[in-house]
């Protein structure tokens, strides 16, 4: 993991999944909950991606210039943001248009017959 990422498991969980994850979680709520396109939610996670590996480097003096690291933690806090993002759209368009669509599962709805 640690050739990975550029930093120990207890960090990347702590740091990346933990702190970083869950910012990420909330900026799929807040995207999906305005109507906001998924494209944003990729340019956001892009930003939060520099942040965690800017927190590894002055916080637990991982490297701030990891290609692995950025991308790994990158995808990591993107497919979280996108599944808080599907979850809470889906439980918007229920809420919004009870009577078009009714929830399939947790991160999709089909339209009523």
């Amino acid at each position: 993991m640690e050739s990975l990422t550029g930093s120990t498991f207890g960090v990347f969980l702590g740091l990346t999944v933990a702190l970083t994850g869950g910012a990420a979680v909330m900026t799929g709520q807040a995207l999906a909950r305005t109507w906001r396109p998924v494209w944003q939610l990729v340019f956001a996670c892009l930003g939060l991606g520099l942040a965690d590996r800017f927190f590894v480097y002055a916080l637990f003096d991982g490297p701030l210039l990891s290609l692995t690291g950025y991308g790994f933690d990158t995808v990591v806090i993107t497919l979280m943001s996108l599944a808080a993002y599907r979850f809470a759209r889906t439980a918007k368009l229920v809420q919004q248009y009870p009577w078009l669509y009714e929830r399939a599962s947790p991160w999709s709805a089909r339209r009523r017959h």
